[in-house]
């Protein structure tokens, strides 16, 4: 719809948070996460591997822990993410922290299931904010665009 179309121009519809354990990633993302959850006419979705911050995270925000799934590999994690908007037209973003345990590969293997990410942002008008723990020296090259 019109008002959706208005929200997304200009934004990075893939963003990243990355940086070392304790920099302070996942705070910015339940921060983003409930200001968002205040703002948007469309379903917020957090995604961790525990529940240790599930009432972080404002009550109206499906907080999913993505560990009672037994997802064991990059593929099974984006048809994870694939089943969710199938059953749900209204997802407008999808937070998800602790994105590297929950991908299961090395970051440099991953350019496939972000170009798959991008293709989910395109047809299904969604955004994803991704927590990544990892040292910045380690970024790949095809990540750089995402950081925010």
């Amino acid at each position: 719809d019109l008002i959706r179309k208005q929200e997304r121009e200009g934004l990075t519809v893939i963003q990243v948070i990355f940086g070392k354990k304790g920099s302070g990633k996942t705070k910015r993302i339940i921060d983003m996460t409930n200001e968002k959850a205040k703002t948007s006419q469309h379903d917020v979705v957090f995604i961790d591997d525990d529940n240790r911050y599930i009432f972080d995270i404002d009550h109206s925000v499906r907080f999913i822990n993505a560990s009672e799934y037994a997802i064991l590999t990059p593929e099974m994690f984006l048809g994870f993410l694939c089943g969710m908007l199938s059953q749900n037209f209204d997802v407008g973003v999808i937070f998800i922290d602790a994105f590297k345990k929950l991908l299961k590969t090395d970051l440099n293997q991953a350019d496939w299931f972000f170009k798959r990410l991008e293709t989910l942002c395109q047809k299904h008008n969604v955004d994803f904010v991704l927590s990544v723990s990892e040292d910045p020296a380690n970024l790949p090259e095809f990540m750089k665009g995402y950081l925010i």
